[in-house]
């Protein structure tokens, strides 16, 4: 590139190019290589020598041959470049799980997808202290699950109990949900919830791409004070404390009979007068009957 450039004065070099565009080609130069892209794969690289040698028309022909020259020695440099870093151009930003990254391949210029592992699937214990009857909120997503490819799920399940998470199985945990959203919300907890609480992140084909936990305590709620019961004050030594004397059952016995058989007696009289009365006025009707 030396050389290519000393060919070339600097008065020339500034006269083909405007400022912004020597700017750009500046950067190219220097800074692009380091972010590691797919230069040969980018439609504007590949337009370079076009786009430079029109913005230099007034130039000679020999002033664009030379110029020429610059431009096609920095496109094999940025294939070069990009070459070296074994044709993936992409960034693995998951210090903890495994994914997946739709990334360039700068051979071939097709997305293919790279893996991106890490040393551990484990991304985290965290502590979550709530109030009994309140909630907690639970949230295992980390920035690098959005770049994960296609269907991803959180499964959340539950080991109750204080056992470190080292100690704990999987046939420990219990399964509480399954979800597209990455936080759960526990409602009206109680402090038989407490535990330890634990979010997978799956793909599409079940594979656990990373695992969160969380150890929540439960606060009990204040033991409200025993109210005091109320005591009667002792009765006085002259009351008598016996029970009332009641009328024995036999007599109770012979005054329903008495007031019954009145009743009886009461009930015929009355029907015998009546019967009276009534043939009375059959009679006295019949007396005038006769006399007419």
């Amino acid at each position: 590139m030396e050389k290519a450039v000393r060919a070339l004065s600097f008065p020339l070099f500034v006269r083909l190019l405007s400022v912004p565009s020597l700017l750009c080609l500046l950067s190219l130069l220097c800074c692009v290589p380091a972010g590691r892209p797919c230069l040969q794969c980018d439609r504007r690289v590949r337009l370079l020598h076009e786009d430079y040698l029109l913005a230099a028309a007034s130039a000679t022909i020999e002033d664009q041959i030379e110029l020429k020259k610059i431009l096609d020695y920095a496109y094999v440099t940025y294939t070069t470049t990009s070459n070296q870093y074994s044709g993936v151009i992409g960034l693995c930003p998951n210090k903890c799980g495994l994914l997946y990254q739709r990334v360039m391949n700068c051979l071939s210029c097709q997305y293919m997808l790279h893996t991106c592992p890490s040393t551990t699937q484990d991304c985290g214990e965290y502590p979550v202290e709530a109030a009994e009857g309140g909630q907690a909120v639970l949230d295992c997503f980390l920035p690098w699950h959005s770049l994960v490819v296609g269907r991803t799920d959180y499964h959340y399940t539950w080991a109750p109990g204080t056992q470190r998470t080292a100690n704990l199985t999987e046939g420990d945990f219990r399964v509480l949900v399954v979800t597209e959203d990455s936080s759960v919300v526990l409602n009206q907890l109680h402090v038989d919830e407490e535990g330890t609480y634990r979010c997978l992140l799956t793909d599409g084909k079940g594979t656990v791409l990373s695992r969160t936990h969380f150890l929540l305590t439960v606060t009990p709620s204040p033991v409200p004070t025993p109210r005091s019961l109320l005591t009667l004050p002792s009765l006085p030594p002259s009351y008598d404390a016996s029970p009332i004397s009641h009328p024995p059952t036999d007599l109770l016995l012979v005054i329903i009979i008495m007031v019954t058989a009145l009743s009886l007696t009461a009930s015929l009289a009355l029907a015998i007068a009546f019967g009276l009365m009534t043939l009375r006025q059959q009679r006295e009707e019949e007396e005038r009957e006769g006399k007419r």
